[in-house]
């Protein structure tokens, strides 16, 4: 060849070296797949306390105790053992009302006497009985208490008001009717106030309205349409204090032991058993309320605020540069894969790897331990390290990162719509608020970042009224 050709070809092979050694590298790294640990469920408990007054109005008690003692309520049909037989009615409705920490019961009664007098002794029967009627009010007052789910009282007799006091002409002699049934009514009383004891426990056993509100209460509610998100309680056991009486009602005030479940995909299937429920007698409530609050996060909003936080910013070691154009999001392994297109001394799409976290200060996801998947790492390292080491990656790192205070926001009022006069049931309302939130995990799903947090606060549930 002539040395002209040979010295024009070097020339040539030169200058495209040069020109090559200038030109941006395209590379291709290979995409990691989506891969979740669960396609559609998601379980989150905590165990809680929730404050569980239950109030009986004076009323109620009244109604109730009404319902049960009726009609004939003492019968003593014997007459030679105390010359005395008898029949007591409750004549009219039974009144109850509150003072001094005590129910003060008035009863209207008709008696109905059969007395036997004279003389039988020595072979001698000189007796007569005479019929005697008798309408009076006893008034009552009883102490209250709780025991194996029913409103307990031990009650005692303050006096007996007489609206009329016959007397019978006896051997030619007025005797007064109450002095002749004085004996009966010692006995009499005594059975008496256990009658009003065994009617107001039998019409105040609390137990089905307890249970009946809890089974209201654990029935699973939906607190997020989009995506499925569901709020369930797992009732454990039940704590009560000594009841109080004032302002015209008993107040038991009981607490629910209870496991608080949060899920994503579809109902949770609660199972609960009223059987199982134990009622324990305490002296200070537990009151500590716990929930795991779920605030769900498209991969499309937080691709584009990524995106917003990459804008303008250019990577860069020594003269080698790149870009981020676009980015997506992904879940894989319990990790977020963050998809870059970059452009500039390097072309192509490379992908980071990092486990998301909460940042309660700035209620914020980020991701924690980032890094470049290994696939594109290698092929980094194959251009040239300046890339994948640590520096720019500490940079892409900081951008990634979103906000998520207004899905945070937006669980919390879905949460509060629970607990804002919330009835599942006629006569149950649950009221309370929530304060403080604890970081706790995020879960990626294939719809959305699920940041799980943990938040605090006071709850009661009013169980008021009875049928």
């Amino acid at each position: 060849m002539h040395i002209k050709s040979i010295i024009t070809v070097l020339s040539l092979s030169l200058c495209l070296l040069v020109i090559s050694c200038g030109t941006t590298k395209q590379v291709a790294a290979l995409k990691p797949l989506p891969d979740y640990a669960s396609t559609d469920i998601v379980y989150e408990k905590q165990l809680s306390f929730i404050n569980m007054p239950v109030d009986v109005s004076v009323i109620d008690l009244q109604n109730q105790t009404n319902k049960y003692l009726n009609g004939l309520i003492y019968e003593d049909a014997i007459l030679d053992d105390n010359n005395l037989m008898m029949k007591v009615w409750k004549q009219a409705p039974i009144t109850v009302s509150e003072q001094f920490g005590k129910l003060q019961i008035e009863l209207p009664l008709k008696i109905w006497a059969k007395y036997k007098y004279g003389i039988n002794s020595f072979g001698v029967n000189l007796t007569d009985t005479r019929d005697v009627n008798l309408n009076g009010v006893i008034k009552l007052s009883s102490q209250v208490g709780l025991q194996d789910w029913k409103i307990t009282t031990l009650t005692s007799i303050d006096n007996v008001s007489w609206t009329e006091s016959p007397n019978i002409m006896i051997a030619g002699k007025s005797i007064p009717i109450t002095y002749l049934i004085n004996p009966a009514l010692l006995v009499f009383k005594g059975k008496l106030a256990k009658m009003v004891d065994d009617a107001i426990a039998q019409s105040l056993d609390i137990k089905p309205y307890v249970l009946d509100a809890i089974e209201g209460l654990s029935k699973p509610v939906k607190v997020n349409e989009a995506y499925q998100a569901w709020f369930a309680m797992q009732p454990v056991e039940i704590y009560a204090s000594k009841p109080t009486l004032a302002n015209k009602k008993i107040t038991i005030n009981m607490g629910l032991k209870t496991y608080l479940e949060t899920s994503i995909g579809r109902e949770p299937a609660i199972k609960y058993d009223r059987n199982s429920i134990v009622l324990k007698t305490v002296d200070k409530m537990p009151n500590e309320f716990k929930v795991n609050l779920a605030a769900f996060a498209p991969y499309t909003y937080a691709s584009d605020v990524m995106q917003k936080n990459f804008a303008g910013q250019k990577f860069e070691a020594g003269k080698r540069s790149v870009t981020v154009n676009t980015v997506q999001l992904w879940g894989k392994e319990g990790k977020m894969i963050v998809a870059l297109n970059l452009s500039g001394s390097v072309n192509g799409d490379f992908y980071l790897t990092g486990i998301p976290a909460y940042d309660a200060a700035t209620k914020e996801i980020y991701l924690d331990q980032v890094d470049f998947v290994l696939d594109s790492k290698s092929k980094l390292l194959k251009i040239g390290d300046w890339l994948a080491h640590g520096l720019i990656v500490n940079k892409m790192a900081a951008a990634c990162r979103f906000s998520i205070a207004s899905q945070l926001a937006e669980g919390q009022k879905s949460m509060a719509t629970y607990l804002s006069n919330y009835q599942p049931v006629k006569g149950v309302k649950v009221n309370g608020n929530l304060v403080g939130i604890t970081p706790n995990k995020v879960i990626l799903t294939p719809n959305a970042i699920v940041a799980m947090v943990l938040i605090g606060g006071k709850v009661s549930v009013n169980v008021d009224g009875l049928e």
